[in-house]
């Protein structure tokens, strides 16, 4: 008996493959419909045009007296009777009906004008008069930028939205423009933005090769999706969401009473990760400490979490005496032990390790849990480490952000934008996914994330709204899932229950002092004294 094939798992590229033959297919089924709408297209047109004869006939019956129904009748039969007796009468009686239904059943919707109306035309106009300081040049012969020249040329394409702003642009420019110039850019760029309307945001797509500017008005993203399980596998965390041309990748998310697929930012940790420690950047209140307890709460499901809040203002109370998390530390003491022990377990991590390799043996259990380190604020602990004369708790880092990534061991730090001169040099070397919050400048963002975003900032920027970068890829619009502090009193009741349901049991006694929760873990996973440099 023949033995029947397994079913094959669909891979990266099969599944790829599968998606452009269904577009394909999907795209040959629309082109047939239409072609056979052409095609039918006056059948279908006498056939609306009987139907609306047909049905003005019934209601002029309808309307007719029943005194005057028999001589209306005796009209139609004689009239029928001497069509039928006349040459060629039938012919044309066919001939006549045929014609009333298809001028009965024309289409008779308007049609859309063709090319802008005049507020459009002039608002057209004032763009590219506004341009032409930035797109001439005195020595062209033949210029496309000009005073009291022709925007038609300039403008390739063009589309408005229903309050008749520019939703959609199509921008020639001459060669010997420097777009290769991020100052010429940011300054065309902020001039559009101002022109075509303020308060949306709009993204600009340079074309360097067909000097073309392509410039796109972007949805809002929701910034009221409430905290949830992601379906996301072990190594995965969702940084937040984006917008949909940007991934490849949606997750079923429950919206109020609804379900939806939005498309999120996944950073990938671990041991095969590029980016295995992130920074976030952000001014007060633009959604740092929410984005780390978002990242708290997905990171308790798989591994264990240590927290140390130089803030001190109480955003990981919840967090406290729950299972899974060692410690949250917000006095310098504290901070300095738990980082202490942090470092240490991530060199006897991989002491275990290389052992086990060397013993061709597989990693042991205790080094395959996940470890985070969550630091917030730290440099209000270099400050006060710098007077106290004491160590700074940056420095302790440096082996888990130097090694974390062999050990299963992630780095998370969050710092304001105008204390970014306190971070140190291993935690801007070692930081490679980055995410910047809030109402950030151009330049801001640019010198956390490498690079100038492609899109300009809302008017209005809500908590957890900003740009994401994981190492060298794109700029991604983020906004981060609604993750409020559910002690706080500010907090409505939908998020402070959303949020409490993912919290996990508590493990310790709430009489626990922060700085205890450490101790059964590090009696539990003792360290050597042995150094690490020969051993990895």
């Amino acid at each position: 008996m023949a033995r029947r094939p397994l079913p094959r798992i669909l891979s990266k590229d099969s599944a790829q493959i599968a998606r452009t033959q269904i577009a394909r297919s999907r795209e040959l089924a629309r082109t047939a419909a239409d072609s056979a709408t052409d095609v039918l297209h006056p059948l279908i047109t006498v056939t609306r045009g009987l139907r609306l004869l047909a049905s003005a006939g019934r209601r002029r019956w309808a309307d007719t007296p029943k005194d005057k129904r028999g001589p209306l009748l005796f009209l139609a039969a004689s009239v029928i009777l001497v069509v039928a007796l006349v040459p060629y009468g039938p012919l044309l009686a066919v001939i006549t009906v045929m014609a009333a239904a298809a001028w009965q059943g024309r289409d008779r919707t308007p049609r859309a004008p063709e090319g802008p109306d005049e507020s459009q035309a002039e608002r057209l106009r004032t763009l590219y008069e506004a341009l032409v300081p930035y797109f001439s040049g005195a020595e062209d012969p033949a210029p496309l930028y000009a005073h009291g020249g022709e925007w038609e040329k300039a403008f390739t394409a063009h589309e408005f939205d229903d309050a008749g702003r520019v939703g959609h642009l199509v921008i020639r420019y001459p060669a010997y423009f420097p777009d290769g110039e991020p100052e010429a850019r940011a300054r065309i760029e902020l001039l559009l933005a101002a022109k075509a309307g303020r308060g949306r945001e709009y993204h600009f797509a340079w074309d360097e090769a067909g000097n073309q500017l392509t410039v796109s008005v972007l949805a809002p993203l929701p910034a009221d999706i409430p905290a949830q399980r992601f379906v996301t596998a072990p190594g995965e965390t969702v940084l937040g969401f984006t917008d949909p041309s940007e991934v490849q990748r949606t997750l079923p998310l429950s919206y109020g009473e609804e379900r939806i697929d939005v498309p999120p930012v996944v950073w990938r940790t671990g041991i095969r990760s590029t980016e295995p420690h992130l920074l976030a950047m952000g001014h007060p209140g633009s959604g740092t400490s929410t984005l780390l307890r978002s990242i708290a709460l997905q990171a308790l499901q798989y591994g264990d979490v240590l927290i140390v809040d130089g803030g001190g203002t109480g955003e990981y109370a919840c967090l406290t005496g729950r299972d899974g998390v060692l410690a949250v530390e917000c006095a310098l003491p504290g901070a300095l032990a738990s980082l202490e022990w942090a470092a240490q377990e991530t060199e006897r991590r991989l002491i275990a390790i290389n052992l086990a390799r060397q013993a061709g043996d597989p990693p042991p259990e205790d080094t395959r849990r996940p470890l985070w380190i969550l630091l917030d604020r730290p440099g209000v602990f270099a400050h006060l480490a710098a007077t106290d004369g004491r160590k700074d708790p940056q420095a302790l880092l440096q082996v888990p952000l130097r090694h974390g990534r062999a050990a299963n061991v992630t780095v998370v730090v969050a710092e304001q934008i105008d204390s970014a001169e306190a971070l140190s040099d291993a935690v801007r070397q070692h930081t490679r996914a980055r995410v910047v919050l809030g109402t950030a400048a151009p330049r801001q963002v640019e010198a956390v994330l490498g690079v100038p975003p492609h899109t300009t900032s809302p008017g209005h920027v809500p908590p957890g709204r900003g740009y994401a970068r994981l190492g060298s890829g794109p700029v991604h619009r983020l906004q981060v899932p609604r993750t409020p502090d559910p002690y706080d009193d500010a907090t409505s009741d939908a998020d402070r229950q959303a949020v409490l349901e993912l919290l996990p049991a508590r493990a310790t006694a709430m009489e626990a002092e922060p700085t205890d929760l450490v101790k059964p873990t590090a009696e539990k996973t003792p360290v050597t004294a042995e150094p690490v440099a020969a051993e990895s």
